[in-house]
């Protein structure tokens, strides 16, 4: 029963995907027909008035012709919502705390959401532009979390109502961009071409201007001044010590490693989380979202305790970020793999609820994922993934690592139910491979978030798993669980398929395993 499903599942989304080509002349060309939202992309594309120059794509291809347009006119109304955000009346927020600090959260995301798109519609590599643009659905849903986390869903109402079709235009284009890469790779196997990768390359509380206080003035005016040139990178050893600050690293700030004197010695420490008044995005003590950031031998923490809800202690948004002996410590939203691709290497994970979570392209490979003792009343769950569209790139994978109890925790396990992830959205994907799984490990293995929320749409895999808590006989039985058997299929989520990360991260003198 769950292969037939498993089949037809693969052969509809096929069908979905190469729907989007139709015939003409006996060569395939794009069309707004089968994409998620055809009225919306009709709209938008078909009466757009302007023409592609051929440094925007490639003109000589309908197909490519299509997918930047329906790239430039995502592009036109991103513009447009972010100004109109811009430009809201603020007395709609200013009797509300809470309310204010979510539409700042989108003001910077929306911000980014141009940023996003306008890199998709320069670069001719088509894994970053799936990245760019499923970064950019983050944003989208990230903004309106805000108001819901703080139950305020009526200030929602006072936003553009042109957001609706904004985020049709974002679904279009990912699923256009997802459509153009499966034709490449047909075109590769059928030997018309070759798809190489490409090779990557506001002031804060304390008023350091968004950098840490321990930072040198001189060292502040050096990340300030510019993005290093292309394949350098600025190094910053931050000494043994507990740093009790938040630090937010903007995307302007690139190609950044910060390096520790080793776990448990240097210390980043806040407090922040939504209990307090703060969103699940602005609670981390540590975020960063400049591409190509390093982090090593450091712990990051955030100490506001299970009773406050959601507070991180790592916030990343930054494309081909890596950690490297990493500690990540709290207990709600412990580490926010936010967006775009991350790889994290022998550190080590702390926390009870949805402690690994956001929508990300991230592999966690030989670490340790510790389970602290939670609340009474709740249940423990390691992740919660944040894929929204069935197109994005993006999902947790958890490759030969150990989840364990934390020594908290080990006197009680028995006392509390604690399962491998529940679906935060609608396709939440999360797999888990050649781990190690205790015996805290619930037998069902995965929790649903509410009813039957998601359980038809998700992605959960597993795949050699080892201990006590790896048994899958009585695991769930939903349509979208699958306990994977096949290499080849596996294969898809290791370190080289899913993250291309033998094309940057050898660059960062990280150690990796690219393969299963």
């Amino acid at each position: 029963m769950d292969k037939l499903f498993s089949l037809n599942c693969c052969i509809g989304y096929i069908l979905i995907v190469y729907s989007l080509f139709a015939c003409v002349h006996g060569k395939e060309q794009l069309s707004c027909n089968q994409t998620p939202y055809p009225n919306v992309c009709k709209h938008y594309v078909e009466t757009a008035t302007y023409t592609l120059s051929t440094q925007d794509e490639h003109v000589s291809s309908p197909s490519y012709s299509f997918h930047g347009m329906a790239l430039k006119v995502t592009m036109d109304q991103a513009i447009r919502a972010h100004q109109l955000v811009s430009t809201m009346d603020p007395k709609n927020f200013k009797e509300n705390k809470k309310a204010k600090m979510a539409w700042e959260d989108c003001l910077e995301l929306y911000e980014d959401t141009i940023y996003q798109l306008n890199r998709s519609m320069k670069s001719k590599n088509l894994n970053d532009k799936l990245t760019w643009q499923s970064a950019s659905i983050a944003n989208h849903q990230t903004c309106q979390n805000g108001f819901i986390e703080f139950n305020l869903n009526s200030h929602l109402n006072f936003f553009p109502t042109m957001l609706s079709n904004f985020s049709k235009l974002l679904s279009n284009s990912l699923s256009i961009t997802k459509a153009v890469s499966m034709l490449e790779a047909e075109q590769e196997v059928r030997g018309r071409r070759r798809l190489l990768l490409s090779s990557s390359s506001n002031h804060n509380k304390h008023g350091h201007g968004g950098f840490p206080e321990w930072l040198s003035v001189s060292d502040r005016r050096l990340l300030q001044a510019a993005t290093p040139p292309k394949g350098r990178r600025v190094v910053v050893h931050v000494k043994a010590g507990v740093y009790r600050e938040n630090v937010d690293i903007k995307k302007t700030v690139k190609n950044i490693m910060i390096v520790g004197d080793g776990i448990d010695a240097t210390v980043v420490t806040a407090d922040g989380n939504a209990q307090d008044g703060s969103t699940t995005f602005r609670s981390a003590t540590f975020g960063v979202s400049g591409d190509g950031f390093i982090a090593r031998d450091i712990t990051f923490e955030n100490t506001a305790g299970p009773q406050k809800h959601q507070a991180v202690a790592l916030r990343s948004g930054s494309d081909h970020s890596v950690f490297y002996r990493c500690s990540f410590k709290g207990y709600q939203d412990s580490l926010y793999a936010y967006a775009q691709r991350q790889f994290y290497r022998d550190c080590d994970v702390y926390g009870t609820v949805d402690f690994i979570f956001g929508d990300a392209a991230c592999v966690l490979q030989n670490c340790n994922i510790y389970v602290r003792r939670p609340m009474g009343n709740q249940d423990i769950t390691v992740t919660a993934q944040g894929r929204t569209d069935p197109n994005e790139n993006t999902g947790i994978v958890i490759h030969n690592c150990r989840i364990t109890a934390a020594g908290d925790m080990r006197s009680v396990q028995g006392s509390f139910k604690t399962f491998l992830g529940r679906p935060w959205q609608k396709y939440s994907r999360t797999v888990i491979m050649k781990s190690g799984l205790d015996g805290l490990i619930n037998p069902a293995g995965w929790k649903p978030w509410s009813g039957s929320f998601a359980l038809s749409t998700l992605y959960y895999g597993e795949y050699m798993n080892t201990g006590p808590g790896a048994n899958t006989a009585g695991r769930v039985h939903w349509p979208g669980f699958h306990v994977i058997s096949s290499p080849s299929e596996a294969v898809k989520f290791s370190v080289g398929d899913f993250l291309a990360g033998g094309s940057w991260i050898p660059g960062t003198g990280v150690p990796f395993d690219a393969g299963l």
